[in-house]
């Protein structure tokens, strides 16, 4: 059954790229640059459920920067999502770019907290640099999550518990609270200051925008 329910999603796939794809022919001459852009990020994103990863990154890496330039913070970290997804020798530069855009702007909370937990992945178990992450996860699942707040918030107390037992087999509500508390982790300037210092380790200053120009305009900065 498993491997029908794959070939079942392998051509729901297929499909679906030939569809994008055509709408992309399909696309007017006065399309816009962000119109035409979101179809490549749809086959980009295709393209890596497809596995046909060198494809989905030169597909993907050109638009973050044209999806900066519009405000399309939401479309930029899908991309740097897809090029994380992308396993380029760049990916984890291209993670530690999407998190801190999913960080700065009030995006999708569920695409904010997803970016996070993947730092949780690539994060060896004895680091802190996973607990910085799962905590900012759980901050942004708190104070953005809306409607999906609830089901946000159980995701990244998981992943928090998931995190402390591997990083010093802690286990238990109130072991995993003292654990917070010896961290700092419940500082939330100091967690942001450290994720930051996380994310800049992670891009090696390999920065495809202008942290610097975006925060100018910030409402708030």
């Amino acid at each position: 059954m498993g491997s029908l329910q794959s070939a079942d999603e392998r051509a729901w796939l297929e499909s679906e790229l030939i569809k994008f794809q055509q709408q992309l022919r399909n696309l007017p001459k006065g399309a816009s640059n962000i119109e035409r852009a979101k179809l490549e990020l749809d086959i980009a994103e295709v393209l890596i459920g497809l596995s046909k990863l060198e494809d989905a990154w030169e597909s993907a890496r050109p638009l973050l920067e044209l999806f900066i330039a519009d405000s399309e913070f939401e479309l930029a970290v899908r991309t740097c999502r897809v090029l994380y997804q992308a396993d380029h020798e760049h990916s984890i530069a291209a993670l530690g770019q999407g998190c801190w855009l999913a960080v700065t702007y009030p995006i999708n909370p569920t695409l904010s907290v997803e970016m996070l937990h993947n730092i949780v992945d690539e994060t060896p178990d004895n680091s802190d640099g996973a607990a910085v992450a799962a905590m900012a996860a759980q901050y942004i699942a708190d104070m953005r999550g809306d409607e999906h707040r609830e089901n946000l918030m159980f995701l990244t107390t998981q992943i928090i518990a998931k995190v402390a037992k591997r990083h010093r087999n802690i286990e238990g509500e109130e072991m995993i609270k003292t654990w917070v508390e010896i961290l700092e982790l419940n500082d939330t300037d100091q967690l942001f200051e450290r994720l930051a210092k996380i994310i800049d380790v992670m891009t090696a200053d390999q920065w495809w925008f202008d942290r610097d120009e975006l925060r100018a305009q910030l409402p708030v900065n």
